[in-house]
């Protein structure tokens, strides 16, 4: 399974959006330690890496796609990497995580029927990184209108040390709702210092992950280093 760069064209991040973000009222704290994650411990952790790999034509079990969000937020510099949160006790500044920095793993909970996804991310440099906000997922075709985030809000942005993790969870449908399968997703990160964004990673879900299924309102939480933090919010999600 590998992560292949797709040919979507970038997009301009407004300013107004982040500034929104960063203003509004903290509620899920955005770093912290993963001194032993809860009892629900996801199932099938294989690695989706960089590489070449293409994405399968996805079979639809409907037409339905997943709803349009918000455009993505402006990566600005106000927050500082490290501040609060219990990000690994970082006080110097570091640089956005970029795609070579990283690999991602994605796993379901047990006994959840797929309705939740976990994403890890994992730093794969010699130097720490910061995620910033949360991860800008997309499925299918979508190019302009990223996942919206669920009702939490971060309270530090995730600085993660060489070898550490930062975990995100989507909510991918509720029962009864139709529903559209994918066997990849797309997936940007957000950086102050770029006006733009370049074109998602295809991040293709790992072999025991196998496919998603997508309801029309998907969401996603902010990056945390403490992924009881996204199990919080990923299952009070409705």
């Amino acid at each position: 399974m590998g992560a292949a760069r797709k040919s979507w064209k970038t997009y301009a991040l407004g300013a107004a959006a982040v500034a929104a973000l960063l203003s509004s009222t903290a509620c899920q704290p955005g770093g912290g330690s993963d001194d032993g994650a809860s009892g629900a411990t996801p199932s099938g952790s294989a690695s989706a890496t960089t590489g070449s790999e293409q994405p399968s034509t996805p079979g639809a079990t409907e037409t339905t796609a997943p709803s349009e969000s918000a455009a993505p937020p402006v990566a600005t510099d106000s927050a500082t990497p490290g501040d609060g949160g219990g990000d690994g006790g970082s006080t110097a500044a570091a640089e956005a995580c970029v795609d070579d920095d990283l690999s991602y793993d994605t796993s379901y909970w047990p006994r959840d029927s797929g309705q939740h996804l976990l994403l890890t991310a994992t730093n794969n440099s010699d130097k720490p990184c910061t995620l910033y906000h949360y991860p800008f997922v997309y499925f299918g075709q979508e190019t302009e209108n990223p996942l919206g985030p669920m009702e939490s809000k971060p309270t530090a942005i995730a600085t993660i040390g060489p070898k550490e993790k930062a975990y995100a969870g989507m909510k991918l449908f509720l029962g009864g709702e139709k529903t559209v399968t994918y066997e990849s997703f797309g997936l940007a990160l957000a950086n102050p210092k770029q006006a733009e964004q370049g074109a998602p990673l295809d991040i293709a879900v790992s072999d025991e992950v196998k496919f998603v299924t997508v309801g029309p309102n998907p969401s996603v939480t902010f990056w945390n280093r403490d992924r009881r933090e996204v199990e919080k919010y990923v299952f009070k999600a409705r």
